[in-house]
C-alpha cells in the first residue's frame, strides 16, 4: 500500500477490477498532462501522476478510483515526497471523515 496525504493507493489484481469501473472513461488529465487523483480546493496542491496509464473515475466520490500504470510511474504533491508506484492495477481511496448525518470526502 501507499500513502500520500489523504490518498491511499492499494495494489489490485487485474482481475478484481469492478466491471462498472472498466465501463468508465478515463478520467482527462489536467493542463500539465498529469492524471490528478485529488486535488486541494484550499491550496490548488494536487496529488497527481505524469506516467501512461489511465485513471477511472467514479461519479461518487465516496467509491474508490481505479489507477492503470503500465510502466509504472511517480505520485508526486508539492507538500509531501514523492512515491515511486510500480506498474500495475490500483485501487484510489480518498480519506472520508464523518459530520453529524453524512460522511464526506476529507477537504484538503
Amino acid at each position: 500500500m501507499y500513502r500520500q496525504g489523504d490518498i491511499l493507493i492499494v495494489p489490485v489484481p487485474e482481475d478484481e477490477i469492478p466491471a462498472a469501473a472498466r465501463g468508465l472513461s478515463p478520467a482527462p488529465r489536467d493542463d500539465r498532462g498529469r492524471m490528478v487523483l485529488a486535488l486541494g480546493e484550499a491550496t490548488g496542491h494536487a496529488h497527481a501522476v505524469a506516467a501512461p496509464g489511465e485513471l477511472l473515475r467514479d461519479a461518487d466520490p465516496l467509491r474508490p478510483d481505479h489507477l492503470h500504470l503500465p510502466h509504472g510511474g511517480r505520485l508526486v504533491h508539492e507538500e509531501h515526497a514523492a512515491i515511486a508506484l510500480p506498474k500495475g492495477w490500483f485501487r484510489v481511496i480518498r480519506q472520508r471523515e464523518y459530520v453529524p448525518g453524512a460522511v464526506r470526502v476529507v477537504a484538503d
